[in-house]
């Protein structure tokens, strides 16, 4: 069945710059400078995708807007205002680095506003039910800020900024985040770990990013206490693991919050060829997980769903990875087939493998779950 999808990108979002950079490593000294855009958040992943989507024909299935940026009223329920300073500071100045891992160019401000505000269009079109759900190409990402600090190719929270502003404006009460990033949504931890009101689920590589980090005795604090998940899943996971800790964690997690919106924070970076992380997911893991919170949005909260675009830096796979979750999204197949996902699936867990997994998995859900 065909759904009512909405899909808000702006070719300015791409335009954002993380500087001179091979990977993650500044050029100088022994870093020959790249021959290309060399940073590993690229506008090329996004551009991709996009591209991917016209030529396959599902664009002409999505709803498609642009959005306004989010306003300083907007980045002030989240965002210190003496970082929100240094921030505009710096890139009217031309850029540079504004955390750890947080590279900027000239205009990445108004950009990272832009960014926010695609998010907040996203969440707004699906409560006021002009979409069944909502995609958002959004760029620079959002999931590892600070309230008060950039790090990790994030300067502003996106999902935490809709999430704000949308109780601010329709009263919203419960949601639920779900990161599968693969790396940890350590910003949005971050900003709502004292709230009872914001379940915030991360799956991700254990110790990959931040580096060490593992979470799983973060819980929460105060009122938040128990609203925080984390699932550290070992290097090496894939298809099966990830949606066994789905099945085992994160959909029950759901049922018991019941939220008025899930709002997922959807990298593609736990795929098998990606730069930097070591996970063996493929197309079809991230359709089946989009399924999988699809259809407990629409047993919980009418279907409200909003997929918020993260991390991945394999320009190669990344757009086939988003096609296959858009297209769940959609209910839409197009003629597309995945020319790595048979490689891939051969890369997987071999049983004994997968059975340490999942005996992770089930140590996790029952300290969670209890």
């Amino acid at each position: 069945m065909t759904r009512n999808t909405a899909f808000f990108f702006d070719e300015l979002s791409l335009w954002h710059s993380a500087g001179a950079h091979v990977l993650t490593l500044p050029v100088g000294g022994w870093v020959q400078p790249p021959a290309g855009t060399g940073h590993a958040e690229s506008p090329e992943t996004k551009r991709r995708l996009k591209s991917l989507l016209d030529v396959s024909g599902l664009s002409h299935h999505l709803h498609q807007h642009s959005a306004i940026p989010a306003s300083e009223e907007d980045l002030l329920r989240v965002h210190s205002a003496e970082y929100l300073q240094r921030f505009r500071a710096m890139s009217d100045a031309g850029g540079g680095d504004l955390g750890p891992q947080a590279p900027i160019g000239p205009g990445s401000y108004d950009i990272a506003r832009l960014s926010a505000g695609l998010t907040m269009a996203a969440v707004d079109a699906v409560l006021t039910g002009h979409a069944d759900n909502a995609y958002s190409l959004s760029r620079p990402p959002g999931h590892h800020c600070l309230a008060d600090g950039a790090m990790g190719f994030c300067f502003l929270a996106n999902i935490a900024i809709a999430i704000e502003a949308a109780k601010a404006r329709h009263g919203l009460g419960k949601v639920a985040v779900i990161d599968w990033d693969v790396h940890h949504g350590n910003g949005t931890q971050s900003i709502f770990e004292n709230r009872g009101d914001v379940l915030t689920i991360s799956l991700h590589q254990d110790g990959c990013f931040p580096p060490g980090y593992s979470g799983e005795q973060d819980r929460g604090h105060g009122d938040g206490l128990g609203a925080n998940i984390n699932i550290p899943l070992p290097p090496g996971s894939g298809h099966l693991a990830y949606l066994h800790a789905m099945e085992r964690i994160v959909l029950p997690a759901l049922e018991r919050f019941e939220p008025e919106l899930i709002i997922v924070a959807c990298g593609y970076d736990a795929n098998a060829v990606d730069p930097l992380a070591r996970m063996l997911l493929h197309s079809e893991s991230f359709r089946l997980m989009t399924r999988a919170v699809r259809l407990a949005a629409e047993r919980l909260c009418q279907g409200r769903l909003v997929l918020v675009h993260e991390g991945g830096y394999s320009e190669a796979y990344v757009p086939f990875c988003g096609l296959a979750t858009i297209e769940e999204l959609a209910g839409v197949r197009t003629a597309v087939d995945d020319p790595m996902l048979a490689f891939i699936q051969l890369q997987q867990p071999n049983e004994a493998l997968l059975g340490f997994q999942r005996q992770l998995i089930e140590q996790l859900a029952q300290g969670f779950l209890a």
